[in-house]
């Protein structure tokens, strides 16, 4: 099967900046993590038990209480996503043509893939990309660096 046709995915515009309008606006926000530790964001008191480390006491509370308490805390992670594309013939109905519809299904992925990566690159987040067909047309691994996120719009 071919690679996606750039022509497909109307001529004359620029993926990352189409991405770029999709994403404006958008709330993003950090990933939290099922791990709690002692980092920066403050999820919650929790009942000190006998053996734990009094490192985390919440003293202020204990002075109100009388009851001792420790400070728990939400863990920030990096999200790494991989995004899949279908590049099979179904995927590039209907054909593109002056007459008919602007966008087929192969476009819109693209379209969809582009915001996306936008969207986890404003994130700081890690992506890759994996288009098929009958066999694995493009794979790249899941990178967070600019250099990275430029080559995948171009894949």
């Amino acid at each position: 099967m071919d690679k996606i046709n750039q022509q497909e995915v109307k001529p004359g515009t620029n993926l990352e900046l189409i991405a770029r309008e999709v994403v404006e606006g958008f709330i993003t926000g950090l990933h939290k993590s099922p791990f709690h530790g002692f980092s920066v964001e403050f999820a919650e008191h929790r009942l000190y038990n006998t053996g734990e480390s009094t490192k985390h006491i919440d003293w202020k509370l204990y002075g109100r209480t009388e009851k001792m308490f420790t400070k728990r805390y939400e863990e920030e992670t990096n999200l790494r996503c991989q995004l899949v594309i279908d590049n099979s013939s179904s995927m590039h109905y209907p054909e593109l043509n002056k007459k008919g519809p602007r966008h087929n299904k192969i476009t819109f992925s693209a379209y969809c893939a582009a915001s996306i990566i936008n969207l986890l690159k404003k994130q700081r987040d890690a992506v890759g990309l994996s288009i098929f067909s009958n066999e694995v047309d493009v794979h790249t691994k899941a990178k967070s660096s600019s250099v990275h996120h430029k080559l995948l719009y171009y894949e």
